[in-house]
C-alpha cells in the first residue's frame, strides 16, 4: 500500500504564495489518482484538486484559477501550487492516493498546515 507525506505548508501573507509537496512510497504510483483535499477549523474536509494518471485535472471553485495540481510520476509525487492565497484559505492540507480513482480505497497522508495571515 502507498503511504504518502505532505511537506511545503507554513505562514504566507495574503496574496502570496506557497506549493505543497506529497511523496509516495510503494509502487505503482501510476494506478493512482492523486489529491488535495483541506480541513479548516470546525469545517469539514473538502477537495481542493485532483489528477489522475495522464494529467486530467478537477479543482474545487474556490481555487479555480488560483491554484495549480501536478505529479511527477518518475518522483512518485504530486504537487500544489497555490497563489493569491488567501485567509479563507488557512487549513490542514491532505494528500490523498485513491487507486484507480476509487475513493473509497483511498489513502491519506498526515495533513500539513497552511496558514495565510497578516
Amino acid at each position: 500500500q502507498v503511504q504518502l507525506v505532505e511537506s511545503g505548508g507554513g505562514l504566507v501573507q495574503p496574496g502570496g504564495s506557497l506549493k505543497l509537496s506529497c511523496a509516495a512510497s510503494g509502487s505503482n504510483f501510476k494506478m493512482y489518482t492523486m489529491g488535495w483535499y483541506r480541513q479548516a477549523p470546525g469545517k469539514q474536509r473538502e477537495l481542493v484538486a485532483t489528477i489522475a494518471y495522464g494529467g486530467m485535472t478537477n479543482y474545487a471553485d474556490a481555487v479555480k484559477g488560483r491554484f495549480t495540481i501536478s505529479r511527477d510520476d518518475a518522483k512518485n509525487t504530486v504537487y500544489l501550487q497555490m497563489d493569491s492565497l488567501k485567509p479563507e484559505d488557512t487549513a490542514v492540507y491532505y494528500c490523498n492516493a485513491a487507486p484507480g480513482g476509487l475513493f473509497g480505497l483511498s489513502r491519506w497522508g498526515q495533513g500539513t498546515q497552511v496558514t495565510v495571515s497578516s
